[in-house]
């Protein structure tokens, strides 16, 4: 009875999640866990200068064995990256196999690196038993050089370069290549490759989908032993890994096994090593004649002694050649990768593909909002689509990584002090959520809170999981720093993994008190630590550094001031104080369970009245972060030699950041909770010197609440206004990060300059490849719209600007991110701007790209297209104002 029960209630793909054991989660043992882009990363990079993408750079790739992970396209492999499934492509002209996805580097492009293809993860489903993925190939010679000359000739003021602008997809002349993969059994991978020919004419196409074995074996002073590949009966791949060596550090065997790849008998099996090509890249001899690039030589350059005659090797591939597809047409693959051998291996395979899409219909329709159009049940499938598809495994080991595998070999003695010395305790072999399997093939500590939030939507526990990694005692640091990302892990982020603590718990129904309570202890440890760190003069005024927000303002945050002195920051002290609000949150929600958490809530109430005092009257300075005049936060410069105070007068998300912390005190809770009531109502009455900036008392339906914010409810009615301004802040599309403005009323200081720019930067601070000064972000919206959200429930219509009430604001706003992605009255999606090809091409236009940040008056989408994990929060949006 239970059993049906069960069965009644969950779908497939819920079931599939309740089943856990053993010590890998067995229905994601295999998942799309490959990078797009292993090269150019701070992993790969052993150089002496730290200058990752010239020790790395993509002409590299295709000879040179990665120690730190795999690349390609639409890869799927197993949990520790044992076995690689990956995907090539050749139209006949380009000088290369179409292995990886190409972009240019920090130096090839006017605004930073960036990714120049067209590819779209459409679907996916959490345990990835149905995974579907489009890439764009073009038929013509893909234009490698013309991107990057072009991309170094423009200047920093012109937009960037991007492949449609080279006319490569001009009259259809490209493939439409489609990749499903669907579990019929947690060990057992169907695939298939739907290739679609867009042009009027018969186009030619080589498909090469490859196995990999990720090179463990060849990196210390001596070889370990090697998995295998050879051709197994029936024709296929098989590949075992059992005479190897389990992954180092981990607390149990751990094997793929053996393994089965088939195809049908048109294909040809090559077969090589996983071995960089010495000869090619330094002039040495190679460990093997038979080396990474094998499969270029042969099918590009017609070389067929590159490839093993022995048939057997560490990389294997099946060959379809020259595959002919009619004009409108398509050509079809099926194979499969399980761990039995089978006589008729591709029997079924397509049934299993249609019923995993089929469940996975079912899954998402659990998911959608009944009030979301049918427009909108796409954009939030396809952005929860993304967050799956990004998932990655994440292998780095920081302190070989410093030393160098092999004492014989060791890497420049410079590395230990380039980047990460400190961090030698952090070991991952974790599947972590990554802002973009492209741009950042690494995890970013500010996103990757976000990120949960949206994967929470399909995956509570894996959610959960990823925000405790941060906190784990091999990533979270001795001293409670939080590992930032890795270009450097010291730097600072916004400290929000509070707030997404608590949110998860909350959008888990409040029960699991248990995830809350370790998350809580580890929290006050990064408490402590940026009590003890950024507050130098003891005012609850924090210097954070550039806080995850690269240009935002006139001087490089991250950098020594010119001159001397400190930034005391108004968006630093006001993650502080939603930082304190979020603990003390916390602590009240885990003290019904247990009084002892009373006493932690008092605490952070109480620094978040410290917080909020210094935000307008910090003592030992005579200019404050409160401008009274234009009713707005900004920055402090303290201890220049030029003035000993300046502010630093930028309308920027800087001074809407302290807006974020907003919680309430109400009557119900100081009854349930007395030793808190208590020692609240001693410190609210003993100090009201300070409290009254902070604690505003509200009466609703007879009973007394404390509304809790960093500034009285007159002063956040002068901040909304400027929000609220079309001229300033408020954009159709969303918030911007700096106010309009500054468009004609440009800010000089210390020989800098900051202006108005609502598209790509025009500065170069932080290297130039992101731009806070003026484009709309989602992270800081959504953190935005949630504070207007509580602001509104617990002041009603008392605070209204031109007639809005905080909550409508708040709809508004998420309106505003939403319509982003929409088609308008013209049937045009803001995020593809005046780009024709995207706008209106029907192989294109009902295509979504899910970008890094939006233009601040047109909505077009920049920076990088694919994801960046905080994008997908649309899902979230389409979810709780959708309802």
């Amino acid at each position: 009875m239970e059993k049906n029960r069960i069965f009644f209630e969950y779908g497939e793909e819920e079931l599939r999640l309740l089943q856990k054991g053993g010590d890998v989660f067995p229905w994601k043992k295999w998942g799309p866990y490959v990078s797009e882009r292993s090269w150019g990363t701070v992993r790969e990079d052993y150089s002496g200068d730290g200058n990752a993408w010239d020790h790395f750079p993509y002409e590299m790739a295709p000879y040179r064995t990665y120690r730190w992970g795999e690349d390609g396209i639409a890869g799927f492999c197993d949990r520790y990256q044992i076995l690689a499934l990956t995907h090539a492509f050749w139209n006949g002209k380009d000088p290369i196999l179409k292995e990886r996805l190409y972009g240019v580097g920090t130096h090839q492009g006017n605004h930073g690196e960036d990714v120049k293809e067209y590819y779209y993860y459409l679907d996916g489903v959490p345990t990835h038993s149905y995974m579907r993925y489009l890439y764009k190939y073009p038929c013509e010679e893909y234009p490698y050089e013309k991107l990057a000359e072009e991309g170094r000739q423009r200047g920093i003021e012109e937009r960037e370069y991007e492949l449609v602008d080279t006319g490569i997809f001009n009259g259809g002349r490209y493939f439409d290549i489609y990749i499903e993969y669907a579990k019929g059994g947690k060990d057992d991978i169907c695939v298939k490759l739907t290739i679609e020919n867009r042009s009027s004419q018969e186009e030619s196409i080589h498909v090469i989908p490859q196995l990999i074995f990720r090179n463990t074996w060849g990196w210390g002073e001596e070889r370990l032993p090697e998995p295998v590949m050879r051709r197994g009966k029936g024709g296929c791949i098989e590949a075992d890994d059992s005479m190897a060596q389990s992954p180092s550090r981990l607390s149990f065997d751990y094997h793929v096994g053996k393994r089965y790849f088939y195809a049908d008998e048109r294909a040809e099996i090559l077969f090589t090593n996983n071995e960089t090509n010495k000869e090619h890249l330094y002039g040495e001899k190679s460990e093997t004649p038979y080396t990474k690039d094998a499969f270029h030589r042969y099918i590009v350059l017609d070389d067929k002694e590159k490839v093993n005659p022995e048939e057997k090797g560490t990389k294997a591939c099946f060959y379809f050649r020259d595959l002919k597809v009619p004009a409108g047409g398509k050509e079809e693959i099926l194979l499969r990768l399980t761990n039995t051998p089978l006589k008729h291996p591709l029997t079924g395979v397509e049934e299993t593909i249609h019923k995993r899409k089929r469940q996975a219909d079912e899954y998402y329709a659990g998911i959608h909002p009944k009030g979301a159009t049918e427009e909108e049940k796409i954009i939030q499938r396809q952005a929860l689509a993304g967050m799956i598809w990004t998932k990655q495994i994440y292998l780095y080991d920081v302190n070989l990584w410093l030393k160098g595998d092999n004492p014989e070999e060791p890497p420049p003695q410079s590395r230990e002090s380039i980047r990460n010395t400190h961090w030698k305790h952090l070991i991952s072999k974790r599947i972590i959520s990554m802002p973009d399997k492209w741009e950042y093939p690494w995890f970013a500590a500010w996103d990757l809170a976000f990120h949960c939030i949206s994967l929470a939507l399909t995956d509570m526990d894996f959610a959960k999981d990823q925000l405790w990694y941060l906190l784990f005692d091999q990533f979270q640091h001795p001293n409670g720093q939080v590992p930032a990302y890795e270009w450097e892990f010291s730097d600072l982020n916004p400290p929000v993994q509070g707030w997404a603590a608590l949110r998860l718990f909350n959008m888990d129904g409040k029960k699991d008190t248990a995830f809350l309570k370790k998350c809580f202890h580890k929290l006050l440890l990064n408490f402590a630590w940026w009590v003890n760190k950024v507050d130098a003069k003891g005012n609850n005024v924090f210097e954070g550094g550039f806080l995850g927000m690269d240009n935002i303002t006139v001087v490089d945050r991250s950098q020594e001031i010119p001159g001397g002195g400190k930034i005391e920051q108004s968006d630093g002290t006001g993650w502080m104080g939603f930082f304190c609000l979020n603990l003390m949150r916390m602590a009240l929600e885990l003290a019904k369970e247990d009084s002892v958490y009373e006493g932690m809530a008092i605490k952070f109430y109480e620094h978040f009245v410290y917080i909020a005092n210094a935000l307008v009257a910090a003592e030992n300075r005579e200019v404050q972060n409160w401008d009274e005049e234009d009713g707005f936060f900004y920055d402090v410069l303290t201890g220049c030699k030029t003035n000993n105070h300046i502010r630093i007068k930028v309308r920027s998300m800087v001074g809407l950041i302290p807006l974020y912390a907003v919680d309430c005190i109400t009557a119900e809770e100081l009854d349930q909770f007395k030793g808190f009531a208590e020692s609240f109502q001693w410190f609210t009455k003993n100090r009201e010197d300070i409290c009254s900036r902070c604690v505003t008392p509200i009466e609703q339906d007879g009973k007394k609440k404390y509304l809790l914010t960093l500034m009285e409810p007159e002063k956040i009615g002068r901040v909304l206004e400027k929000v609220w301004d079309p001229n300033e802040f408020r954009s159709d599309y969303g918030i911007r990060s700096l106010s309009k403005y500054h468009e004609k009323n440009p800010y000089e200081l210390l020989g800098s300059r900051i202006k108005y720019e609502p598209a790509e930067a025009e500065s170069t601070l932080m290297g130039g490849n992101s731009n806070w000064r003026g484009p709309i972000w989602f992270p800081t919206s959504f953190l935005f719209i949630e504070a207007l959200k509580t602001l509104g429930e617990h002041t009603g219509d008392q605070i209204k600007v031109e007639g809005k009430t905080p909550h409508e604001m708040a709809h508004y706003f998420a309106d505003a991110l939403i319509n982003l992605f929409k088609k308008d009255s013209e049937g045009k999606r803001p995020i593809y701007g005046d780009y024709d090809l995207l706008q209106n091409e029907p192989h294109f236009q009902d295509l979504i790209l899910f970008y890094e940040h939006f233009h601040g008056d047109t909505g077009r989408g920049l920076g990088a297209s694919h994801q960046t994990g905080w994008t997908g929060l649309v899902a979230n949006l389409i979810a709780e104002w959708r309802k």
